[in-house]
């Protein structure tokens, strides 16, 4: 599957047309890529940028296609987003993780047959204020993510208490002129308020914890040049399931950018312990097209 991405990667780069305003009057590449949950920002983490290059009183669009590859786990992501205006981005993702190896260290105990989780997410993300490259303090936007999951069964034998919920969140983003050896440097913080075990995967709350606590992410990256951002990212994660304890999330990503329609990001990721399988390190890989 992601030797699959990166050939659509390529036919898709060399099929587009050059860029031109029609998709937005934004400078290059401050619409981010898309994250695993559909939202502007990096991989795994939001940022307070709205997607694609809408900028005031422009209408703009993602499209998004994702796959992450573990050592025992594989996720792929599809997501859409639209931009009105560059203040509300709403943004719609399938989530789908295979539980091959998953099940097969459970069945003896837990009597499952299911070999994926399938989670649907619809997000809305608000610009509160400021502007990432101009504003002194960067801009700020507020974000909601109802998540739900369309089989119950493997969360519910594990612990969790609902098959949907909620996430709020709160971002910051600045980036700042020849901050590091003369190159652009771009940086973002969020809170997010959560339940959500594993992203929401293996659904919301659980016997160890069942309220909503508030996690910290953040981003850095160094533009290169224009088309070229290296950076890393980290999510911190609650923990509510005795069954397996939750670990935090890291990347090392590079995304590039050749041509306004098209974004492609790599990344090296560690997920750590996800439900007693150990050390679970990967490759990511998303291909965004905007419109």
């Amino acid at each position: 599957m992601t030797c699959r991405l990166l050939i659509m990667a390529i036919l898709f780069a060399l099929a587009c047309p050059p860029a031109s305003a029609t998709i937005g009057s934004r400078i290059w590449a401050t619409g981010g890529v898309s994250t695993i949950e559909g939202s502007a920002g990096g991989g795994l983490v939001p940022w307070a940028l709205l997607g694609s290059y809408a900028s005031d009183e422009e209408w703009g669009g993602t499209l998004a296609l994702s796959q992450a590859e573990t050592d025992d786990y594989s996720l792929s992501v599809t997501g859409a987003g639209l931009n009105w205006n560059n203040r509300i981005e709403l943004t719609v993702a399938r989530q789908t993780l295979d539980l091959d190896e998953l099940v097969f260290t459970l069945k003896d105990g837990f009597g499952l047959e299911q070999d994926e989780l399938n989670q649907d997410i619809v997000g809305a993300k608000l610009r509160l204020a400021g502007d990432v490259l101009y504003s002194p303090w960067g801009q700020w936007s507020a974000g909601v993510q109802y998540k739900r999951q369309r089989d119950f069964t493997v969360p519910e034998a594990i612990g969790a208490r609902d098959d949907s919920g909620t996430d709020l969140l709160l971002s910051a983003s600045k980036l700042f002129f020849a901050a590091v050896f003369d190159r652009n440097l771009l940086m973002n913080a969020t809170a997010r308020a959560t339940k959500a075990n594993q992203g929401g995967l293996l659904g919301f709350g659980g016997d160890r914890n069942n309220d909503y606590e508030v996690m910290a992410e953040a981003s850095v990256g160094v533009f290169v040049n224009r088309q070229w951002l290296v950076g890393a990212e980290y999510r911190q994660k609650p923990d509510n399931l005795s069954f397996a304890s939750e670990d935090d999330w890291w990347d090392f990503f590079i995304a590039w950018v050749p041509d306004r329609r098209l974004a492609v990001t790599a990344a090296l990721v560690n997920l750590g312990d996800i439900a007693t399988l150990n050390d679970q390190q990967g490759l990511y890989l998303s291909l965004q097209g905007s419109f």
